[in-house]
């Protein structure tokens, strides 16, 4: 888990350099809706999920919407160190997408190696595999 959650980091890091993170779950609702081809990756913290029943309604349908278009999807436990990681402090960061790398931009080895990750958690049915992210 451990290479896991250092590849996550990266790639969350270099999505943020290139403009390529949307962080909050209405605004990840939105840009699933409007263009969910431009959706590489899916991250959902769920450290404060269980007592948060309209929260379990809206990963429930993301993880849905993940599934029907082959997004690949993780859950973190620890929603502060997400926030933290992606520079949104003191708005909501239960959801955070990354989208495509443009057609000119090289692919990033960090989110390739988190697809493979999932693809291969998929193969022994977690289909939403929890990485924990490294300590800063």
């Amino acid at each position: 888990m451990v290479n896991e959650g250092k590849s996550l980091s990266e790639a969350l890091l270099s999505a943020k350099v290139e403009g390529r993170l949307t962080v909050g779950v209405y605004e990840c609702a939105q840009i699933m809706n409007e263009d969910p081809d431009s959706v590489s990756f899916c991250v959902l913290a769920t450290d404060d999920f269980e007592c948060d029943v309209a929260l379990q309604i809206h990963f429930t349908l993301i993880q849905a919407f993940c599934f029907d278009n082959d997004i690949s999807i993780v859950k973190v436990n620890d929603l502060k160190r997400l926030r933290n990681l992606v520079g949104a402090k003191g708005q909501d960061a239960h959801c955070v997408l990354i989208t495509n790398p443009t057609e000119d931009s090289w692919e990033d080895p960090a989110l390739e190696k988190l697809h493979l990750f999932c693809e291969e958690s998929r193969s022994y049915n977690d289909w939403v595999p929890e990485i924990t992210l490294p300590e800063r």
